[in-house]
């Protein structure tokens, strides 16, 4: 991406996340989900890593969240209310984990790991030990004075607990506390407690919540305290604000229970990256078999050490002592490049979007289907857009909507194809599905691949005759060049395969990834061109871009090369 075209797309992922932000912060609704709306700003985050010379003092990663309502009293923050660097692949977690190593000269570092609830942030301030104001997050700096409904959480201490000299002593907090404490954390609905509410507003015919996050807003920005009164709000505490000699945040964690506050459960200090992984795993399968008595995104990972912490110091919004590891979203955006017209045994073409490689679900995406004329027309998605993609366990993951206001001016309406290998391609009458004339073409996609991967070739293991047909139905092949960006994942989803042989089949692929040129010209499959004219052909060009660029009477020169062959080369590369 060029400069140009960098500052043009970040300017526009800035609107169209501050249009999201305005809606989901202000008005307490939302038109996309939160896992789409993340993956525009880690979107906009990283461009701004590449390209610091464009980040404005307006973009949404400069600032916390939405406004104060003018119905609440606005309150200023004792320090600012930050937020969080976001990753979502093993790769990003590592890559700020050595970011962190490297500006920091310490032998050990250790890490505080919670859970990520998926509530609503809030600062208490207690002063002489009495809860005296609660506030949103705000913009960071200024908040909404939320008092009133925060004092009906039962979870929320509105005195600080009286501790005995023995447990003081142990958790290493002061004989005396300062006037004025200040505690931040979250206020959250239990997942049951939701389920039983949405389950009441169904029988009173109410519209029903569309999750806990939504609630606990809501509850807590009302004008009326008796609303948040009657919802079984919970608050646990993440972080401790005022300085009364910790060391780590372990020890506050510590120090905050003594005090009378709930902490973060399943929370753990660890020691390497490999066990935040370890963790990271623990508490994504907890989640995923729904064991978890809250909702949660992620998991943050926080250094440890306070006066560690405090030497990282700030980028922007952020601490660089601190980032939110996201549990894989069923949604992400990412931009749509092209479309494949696959045709299946039946004669049916199916459009399969080609799309950047976007992390979802816990796999690289790089297809979705399209379905039909009809679905495309429905979404009104054009070949160049921003688009929201979801995957719920489906083998091949589905676009959900275009993101309009990004667009460039660039992009190109979809057509579908009146021939695909020179059969005709038509609509039955009554049929939503588009057919192709030729019986043959899926077999003339399934023997070409079965030909590239075959020992004369790129010689790749596994790949037998019923897979391949599985890969070409199902959209995820159409060449041999799409077998390297199938997913593990995606192969553990083919009938017959299960953990081993999915692993063992991707391995056997990706070692072939780099093969002697005669294999690879060989596996193009170039009509007339077997393996000993590949040979003569990779001995007098070396590089593929030779070969491409070869007109007849070059290749005519080579030998054994006559006409019909050279025809059939240059023809192949036009």
């Amino acid at each position: 991406m060029t400069k140009a075209e960098a500052k043009k797309r970040m300017a526009k992922l800035r609107k169209e996340i501050q249009h999201h932000r305005y809606q989901y912060h202000v008005l307490d609704t939302q038109e996309i989900s939160d896992a789409a709306l993340d993956s525009l700003k880690h979107e906009l985050y990283t461009l701004e890593q590449e390209f610091p010379e464009f980040i404005t003092p307006d973009s949404p990663t400069q600032r916390i969240g939405g406004e104060a309502l003018d119905a609440f009293e606005k309150v200023p923050h004792t320090s600012r209310m930050l937020s969080m660097e976001d990753v979502f692949t093993p790769e990003e977690f590592a890559a700020w984990e050595l970011r962190v190593r490297k500006r920091v000269d310490v032998d050990t570092l250790d890490y505080f790991c919670m859970p990520k609830l998926d509530g609503l942030a809030i600062s208490l301030v207690y002063t002489d030990g009495q809860l005296t104001v609660a506030a949103t997050r705000g913009d960071g700096q200024t908040g909404e004075n939320v008092t009133h409904n925060v004092r009906t959480i039962e979870s929320v201490p509105l005195s600080l607990r009286s501790v005995d000299v023995a447990t003081r002593k142990n958790v290493g907090l002061p004989a005396q506390l300062p006037e004025e404490f200040v505690v931040r954390g979250e206020i959250y609905m239990p997942v049951k407690a939701f389920e039983k509410l949405n389950k009441a507003r169904e029988k009173e015919g109410e519209a029903m919540f569309a999750n806990p996050r939504n609630v606990a807003a809501g509850s807590i920005r009302q004008l009326d305290p008796t609303v948040a009164a009657k919802r079984p709000l919970r608050f646990v505490a993440w972080d401790l604000i005022t300085d009364i000699g910790q060391t780590t945040h372990a020890q506050e964690m510590e120090m905050l229970q003594a005090l009378g506050f709930p902490t973060t459960p399943y929370s753990r200090r660890v020691q390497s990256e490999e066990a935040v992984e370890m963790l990271y795993r623990e508490l994504q399968d907890l989640r995923e078999q729904d064991e978890l008595p809250f909702w949660v995104d992620g998991m943050v990972v926080r250094v440890d050490n306070n006066d560690t912490y405090a030497e990282l110091g700030v980028v922007g919004k952020t601490p660089r002592g601190l980032v939110a590891w996201k549990f894989p979203a069923e949604e992400a955006t990412t931009v749509l490049r092209g479309v494949t017209w696959s045709v299946g045994r039946t004669g049916v073409v199916t459009p399969v979007a080609d799309l950047e490689p976007v992390w979802i679900a816990g796999t690289t995406v790089q297809h979705a289907s399209l379905h039909n004329m009809d679905e495309i027309k429905r979404l009104g998605v054009k070949i160049g857009d921003t688009v929201i993609v979801k995957k719920a366990g489906d083998i091949i993951p589905k676009i959900v909507k275009p993101l309009p206001a990004l667009r460039t001016g660039n992009e190109r309406s979809i057509r579908a194809p009146r021939k695909i290998n020179g059969a005709k391609v038509y609509r039955k009458e009554g049929e939503v599905a588009l057919y192709c004339d030729d019986p043959h073409a899926f077999e003339r996609q399934v023997q070409s691949i079965a030909y590239a991967v075959s020992k004369e070739a790129l010689n790749i293991d596994g790949l037998g005759q019923k897979t391949i047909e599985q890969l070409v139905e199902r959209g995820l092949a159409s060449s041999f060049a799409d077998l390297y960006g199938i997913t593990e994942a995606e192969f553990r989803e083919l009938d017959g395969f299960a953990d081993v042989s999915a692993q063992k089949l991707h391995e056997e692929i990706r070692n072939r990834t780099c093969v002697d040129f005669r294999r690879f010209i060989t596996a193009l499959g170039i009509k007339h061109v077997g393996g000993e004219t590949a040979l003569r052909l990779a001995q007098t060009f070396r590089s593929l871009d030779g070969l491409m660029r070869a007109d007849k009477e070059t290749l005519l020169a080579v030998d054994d090369i006559g006409e019909v062959v050279a025809d059939s080369i240059v023809a192949f590369f036009a």
